[in-house]
């Protein structure tokens, strides 16, 4: 565990070295988010989600929840953890602003493809997440995310090791077999 936080957590002791309010710019401020989240808001870390075209609601109740310790990451936690309410908000209006990431160029493994979209046209996905998966409000862009970050998410909520601000997530990954949920994944994150 500590070698998969070693680079996240360097990242967060610098941020935190420079505690966030000495930063007078927003920009300044979202280097640490950065650093791991990718500098467009698309992930190149295995395991860190990609930020980019999340919707601000979305954003802030994540960093509040990392604030109040009700999702545990250590580097967010420590990052978080003397966030005052305005900059919350304030990160999660700036990073709403970045490009949602594209979708991997290989456009991912065709029976793959159309057993994910049967999955997730099955377990209703688009109906919260938008048809496009863009998300909304408090519902988080799915299309373009990062595949293993979608597929341990969805591993998560379905043995309940992830708890959700809203207990449909957990319901419909319980009724989804892990197949479904490996596929599901694939297509989300090979979402055009």
């Amino acid at each position: 565990m500590r070698n998969k936080w070693a680079l996240p957590a360097a990242a967060a002791a610098l941020a935190l070295g420079a505690a966030p309010s000495a930063f007078s710019d927003i920009k300044d401020r979202l280097i640490p988010c950065l650093a791991c989240h990718g500098d467009a808001g698309t992930s190149a870390s295995p395991g860190v989600p990609s930020l980019g075209g999340q919707p601000a609601p979305f954003l802030l109740i994540q960093l509040y929840q990392f604030r109040e310790k009700q999702r545990v990451a250590v580097p967010m936690n420590e990052f978080a953890k003397d966030l005052s309410d305005d900059d919350l908000k304030t990160f999660s209006d700036e990073l709403a602003k970045l490009p949602p990431p594209k979708p991997p160029a290989a456009g991912g493994v065709a029976d793959r493809l159309e057993r994910g979209k049967a999955a997730a046209d099955k377990h209703r996905c688009g109906s919260c997440h938008n048809p496009d998966m863009s998300g909304h409000d408090q519902i988080p862009r799915i299309g373009g995310q990062r595949e293993e970050y979608l597929l341990r998410t969805l591993r998560g909520y379905k043995s309940g090791k992830r708890s959700a601000y809203d207990p449909a997530m957990i319901e419909i990954a319980r009724a989804m077999s892990d197949d479904e949920i490996k596929d599901a994944a694939h297509y989300m994150a090979n979402w055009h």
